[in-house]
């Protein structure tokens, strides 16, 4: 059975990416889904000093290892005054001082969604520019748009939304 390992790009609780990508996970088929909740890799702020004094943190290897058993990767990002959250961009750091394929070539969905009408496109936008550079195999990209009107009892309830995402899907799954 494949493994497909999902990451939210965020540290909220109340994360909407953290629905959408619960959503994604229940609509693949046949596969073993792994959740990062990147609350369970607290790391210090990545700089060059800390890391010569003291080196990678375990945390890091120990999500490295989680990252180079996957066989595909669902990650949702949240948009923080247009770019990554800070706890993304920090633990993506710091990933890619082990291995700068940080994605190891392996396939992956991109997604982002947000409370406006934009969707988190311009995450999305960097994301999909510079996450082949970290070795992501980006098989699809999806934006769901203005969140608490398409998204609701756990589920996409715009018609035409919907059935992208399932298009998406269906093609990302290909890729396992």
């Amino acid at each position: 059975m494949k493994k497909v390992v999902t990451i939210v790009g965020s540290n909220s609780q109340k994360s909407i990416n953290k629905l959408l990508i619960a959503y994604v996970a229940n609509l693949l088929k046949e596969v073993e889904i792994v959740t990062i909740d990147l609350n369970d890799y607290i790391l210090p702020i990545y700089g060059v000093d800390f890391e010569a004094e003291n080196g990678v943190p375990t945390a890091v290897k120990r999500l490295d290892k989680i990252i180079d058993s996957a066989d595909a990767f669902v990650i949702s990002l949240a948009e923080h005054n247009g770019s990554y959250t800070a706890v993304f961009k920090n633990t993506l750091d710091w990933l890619s001082r082990l291995d700068m394929k940080v994605w190891k070539e392996k396939p992956m969905l991109l997604m982002a969604t947000s409370p406006g009408a934009r969707g988190g496109a311009t995450i999305l936008e960097s994301a999909t520019t510079s996450f082949p550079f970290l070795g992501a195999k980006i098989m699809e990209t999806y934006s769901l748009p203005s969140f608490y009107d398409n998204f609701k009892e756990g589920q996409v309830i715009d018609e035409h939304f919907r059935k992208e995402l399932k298009d998406k899907i269906a093609v990302f799954s290909k890729q396992l």
